[in-house]
């Protein structure tokens, strides 16, 4: 009987403190996500910092370096070496599609404000299972592609009465959200043999070098003046190399984060949780950033998110 009553109270308290650390991986997953994207925003569109490639070099650049502190030193997870020239080769291919990714959303995030960029962005699922059956001719259920068409009207509508519509961001931002669908799809295909899969943190240690030579590059010859005006915008600005700092830092807590409350919750909460997310990034980003929106336009956002929902649920009952 001792065993027993004194063994009871432990388990209320385990679980407590389970739900307290989910609890807290949530709300940074939330916070440095939502602060990333924001800071973004206000570094491209109202800072002055108009080097979105820049930009994304500085977050691969520091996600590199965390990833080597959390996976070496930290033991954040197991450290998964690289097996072969082929295997290296399809993480430095999904590498410059990632990149392409995150430069045209930062670049997008120069010409729109974030509400309709996180509109835009919810169309992820739409693009993933095209892309899915145009690479791979994997086929979902009827149900599962109806449930795509409020995405897709959704998007149209915000579109229509979207008062800070601009071409180029529109474009940049749907070329970064379908570049992301395909890296999720490639990502499946190129590494899909048992002995070759990564988990998200040890690929995203492999992925941060090979952009940074990629982006490098890239960014001195399509943004020439990028060092000059950094630096004047780092005299002009004391805090500039702080916010610089703070953004690339958040960035990888991001990631982190992510998959932290991947790995200690279930596929149907991260996507409630996901979906959420998103709608609080809008919310938060208008009473800051105070774009104007229309009743037409949260109706339309409205309906996305509604789709996206309706498309994870019939996907996951008809499987």
């Amino acid at each position: 009987m001792l065993p027993t009553s004194s063994s009871s109270p432990s388990i209320p308290q385990s679980s407590s403190k389970k739900i307290v650390y989910v609890s807290s991986l949530i709300l940074l997953w939330y916070s440095s996500n939502i602060g990333v994207l924001l800071l973004n925003k206000f570094l491209l569109s109202s800072y002055g910092f108009r080097f979105p490639i820049f930009l994304t070099m500085c977050h691969m650049s520091a996600s590199g370096i965390f990833s080597y502190i959390s996976i070496v030193f930290l033991k954040v997870v197991p450290f998964q070496k690289i097996k072969s020239r082929s295997q290296c080769l399809r993480i430095a291919t999904l590498s410059v599609v990632f990149c392409g990714s995150v430069v045209g959303g930062n670049i997008s995030l120069r010409f729109l404000p974030v509400s309709f960029n996180q509109a835009i962005g919810a169309t992820t699922p739409f693009f993933t299972a095209l892309f899915a059956y145009m690479m791979t001719f994997k086929r979902e259920a009827w149900i599962t592609y109806c449930a795509l068409l409020p995405v897709v009207t959704g998007v149209v509508i915000a579109s229509g009465s979207e008062p800070s519509f601009q071409l180029y961001g529109f474009i940049m931002c749907i070329s970064a959200t379908a570049a992301r669908a395909f890296k999720s799809v490639l990502q499946g295909i190129l590494l899909s043999s048992e002995g070759e899969k990564l988990n998200s943190m040890n690929l995203l240690f492999y992925m941060s070098p090979m952009a940074v030579i990629f982006l490098l590059p890239t960014a001195l010859l399509m943004e020439p003046d990028v060092l000059d005006a950094t630096m004047a915008l780092g005299l002009k600005h004391r805090f500039m190399w702080l916010l610089l700092l703070v953004n690339s830092t958040m960035a990888y807590v991001a990631n982190l984060s992510n998959f932290l409350v991947t790995k200690n919750t279930s596929a149907l909460t991260l996507q409630v949780l996901g979906n959420a997310k998103g709608a609080v990034a809008v919310v938060i980003s208008i009473l800051i950033f105070r774009n104007p929106v229309t009743p037409l336009g949260i109706a339309g956002y409205s309906l996305t998110v509604i789709g996206v929902v309706a498309y994870g649920e019939a996907k996951r009952r008809y499987k």
